[in-house]
């Protein structure tokens, strides 16, 4: 009878793992080949976009939903079990819009016809009529008549300008141009001025090129001078009648009247117009000459402030209905760790064609989900689950994303590893990306490992730095994408990526396939190289061992913000000191994680075998994980209580813009106005909510009771 002894056994459990650990595939090799020239795919890219692209697809229409069914048919084809995940949101289309300029005697008015041109030879004239009237969606339905103000970008500081200069903005409409802060603030600043009505223009100088030689889109990459930037002037997050809930088909919803009260909702109508309109609109303005920031490009007239002696009169007609949207889920499972999440997520929904936005990211994310296919076929199975989210009606007010995330609130906070986000997925050179600062060298590392896509003799984080030695990281506080609900709304550690900044034909219809294969990307090279790394960065977090999360350039991120707001109120009696010993228990927990972690991280196969209890090994990732989490506050910001980070959050006054505490921040800026006791005591209160929030952090990160 042959007897097994305990030598034996030993040996034979030694030599097991020596060989799992030495010839099997390390996930390190199938990251490799992730990014390999044999599984890259530049034509299948290209091919998804042109697909997604062939007619505007506005979110609630057939043709989003069409789209829809391709991305499901495009994941299933891939292996990837995939789902619609549908809601009903109210959504607001244009029925009618006017525009009308009234000059002195003997100029005749002028009727807008508030039309984009359809370019010579234009492949998607077929389906022209098909893209929306030029509207803001959400947008208050009425009549503003009156004397026409020119009020710059329309921010808070443009409004102060105007008041030093004399000039009086209430029962006129105010004329702002597109560049620096949301569509949305721009109204509800004009609203706060006492504007009756807003136009907003896009400015040759932001957007055509900004010289008398530059030329429009066919024949150039700039905004033809009929070009309108469509968009949302809802400043809330998610379906405006269910705030806070998910809308489901049978579900609560406040009313219209509830709606308008919230102050999410403009209350003076607005349109959005094309620099030609504008620049017609601004030669009526007389008065005072603007100052020379306010001034157009060089070879422009000049431009003047106003009142009057134009008078607009604008009349806007919306339709506001209860539509399904449908969000497309795809999702790898984990072997090891099913229940935590790593989430890829792109919109899908675009104002018109959406070749760059946001359809360079949709194709990229396919991308992705072809290649995570791949690799499966080769062995490959992630350690945690890895989900794929298409969303739907991002433009409206980052609906979709919302509603999924409220609707499944408590599952994600608890086992959402990170959230990573790629909206505009190219719309020129350059990589840039915002992050947590947990997430900062993750970024910096995937980026060593892609080639440059605009230059082959360096990779990506060569070209990032530049000369300024390190790469700049953004912050992800600002509203402007689906990352939002995930970020500010349940803490949730998150990364938005994409190549090139900005782009002149921004949500007109002139941001079509053909504008992407002239001048966005005509070789369709840079869309690999952000799948490359969006893929590269999901598949670190899937499946190292433990979360490469880094809360140490938390700690030191946030020194440097909170010295930034001090140094705004030097001359005040505000006690910084909370704050500044929070922070230096974060980067102490930081540190001290970091090194049970070390000590963990023994790769040799004895050290494997003596390696402790893998619970162990989850407890430490819990605390990476849900360290984020502690950053948020239940009450949420004041006045915005959606908002939920205390650290990072929108600018008050733009949507768009990112702030570092935004909590203090705006409790700093009323106590500048209104300069009281109580409101600087006020200031000092939410230094202190901030402070809590960062020991909160640490705790967690320690894994320690008090």
């Amino acid at each position: 009878m042959f007897t097994i002894t305990t030598t034996t056994l030993f040996t034979s459990m030694c030599l097991s793992i020596f060989f799992f650990f030495t010839f099997s595939p390390s996930f390190s090799t199938y990251h490799s080949l992730f990014i390999s020239p044999s599984f890259t795919d530049n034509t299948s890219i290209s091919n998804h976009l042109y697909t997604l692209t062939r007619r505007p697809h506005v979110a609630g229409t057939q043709a989003n939903a069409d789209a829809a069914s391709y991305v499901l048919s495009t994941f299933t084809s891939y292996s990837l079990p995939s789902r619609i995940t549908p809601y009903h949101v109210s959504l607001t289309y244009p029925i009618s819009r006017s525009l009308t300029l009234t000059r002195p005697y003997p100029d005749p008015p002028t009727t807008f016809d508030l039309t984009q041109e359809i370019y010579s030879g234009d492949p998607y004239a077929d389906v022209a009529n098909e893209v929306l009237p030029t509207f803001h969606a959400y947008a208050k339905s009425g009549t503003a008549v009156g004397h026409v103000v020119y009020v710059n970008y329309g921010r808070v500081d443009d409004y102060e300008t105007l008041i030093q200069m004399g000039v009086n903005v209430s029962g006129a409409v105010a004329l702002a141009r597109y560049g620096q802060i949301y569509r949305g603030d721009i109204v509800r600043n004009a609203y706060a001025a006492g504007a009756v009505g807003v136009v907003v223009y896009t400015d040759k100088k932001d957007y055509g090129g900004g010289g008398s030689k530059s030329k429009g889109f066919p024949d150039d990459r700039w905004m033809p001078s009929s070009g309108v930037q469509v968009g949302s002037v809802y400043c809330g997050k998610g379906d405006p009648t269910t705030p806070g809930w998910a809308s489901s088909s049978d579900c609560e919803r406040i009313s219209d009247e509830e709606v308008e009260q919230s102050g999410d909702i403009p209350l003076i109508p607005s349109l959005p117009v094309s620099w030609s309109d504008g620049d017609v609109i601004l030669k009526s303005i007389g008065g005072q000459v603007a100052n020379d920031d306010w001034q157009g490009s060089p070879d422009s007239f000049v431009y003047r402030i106003g009142p009057g002696p134009g008078i607009l009169n604008l009349t806007y007609a919306g339709s506001q209905v209860i539509n399904t949207i449908q969000n497309v889920i795809a999702v790898i499972e984990g072997v090891d760790e099913p229940e935590r999440f790593v989430i890829l997520g792109n919109h899908r929904d675009a104002w018109t064609f959406g070749a760059v936005d946001p359809n360079s990211g949709t194709a990229a994310l396919l991308e992705v989900a072809r290649r995570l296919g791949k690799l499966q076929k080769k062995g490959w199975r992630p350690r945690r689950t890895i989900i794929l989210c298409n969303w739907d009606a991002e433009e409206y007010g980052l609906i979709g994303s919302t509603e999924w995330v409220e609707e499944n609130r408590e599952l994600l906070a608890s086992r959402v590893v990170a959230y990573m986000n790629v909206d505009c997925g190219v719309a020129g050179a350059g990589f840039r990306a915002s992050a947590t600062p947990q997430l900062d060298e993750l970024l910096k590392q995937a980026s060593q490992q892609v080639q440059d896509p605009d230059n082959s003799s360096q990779t990506i984080y060569e070209s990032w730095i530049g000369s300024s030695g390190s790469p700049l990281i953004g912050r992800l506080g600002g509203g402007g994408s689906d990352y939002a609900s995930f970020i500010q709304h349940i803490g949730i550690p998150s990364v938005d990526m994409a190549f090139g900044k900005g782009y002149p034909v921004y949500h007109s219809m002139y941001d079509d396939f053909v504008w992407m294969t002239k001048f966005g990307d005509p070789m369709f090279h840079r869309h690999v190289a952000v799948a490359s790394i969006w893929g590269l960065v999901a598949l670190q977090l899937a499946d190292e061992e433990f979360l490469p999360f880094n809360y140490l350039s938390y700690a030191n991120e946030l020194q440097i913000s909170i010295k930034e707001l001090e140094d705004e109120v030097l001359n005040k009696d505000i006690d910084f000191s909370p704050i500044y010993k929070s922070i230096k228990e974060l980067n102490k927990a930081a540190s001290r994680i970091d090194n049970q972690i070390k000590e963990l991280e023994d790769t040799s196969v004895w050290g494997l075998m003596r390696r402790k209890n893998p619970l162990k090994v989850r407890e430490l990732n819990d605390r990476l994980m849900m360290a984020e989490r502690a950053f948020t506050d239940r009450d949420g910001l004041r006045g915005r209580s959606w908002y939920k980070h205390l650290v990072y959050g929108p600018s008050k006054h733009d949507d768009y813009g990112s702030k570092a505490f935004p909590g203090i921040g705006d409790a700093i800026e009323v106590a500048k106005s209104l300069n009281t006791d109580e409101a600087w005591r006020v200031v000092q209160h939410e230094v202190w909510r901030a402070s809590r929030a960062i020991t909160h952090a640490s705790l967690v990160l320690n894994g320690q009771l008090t």
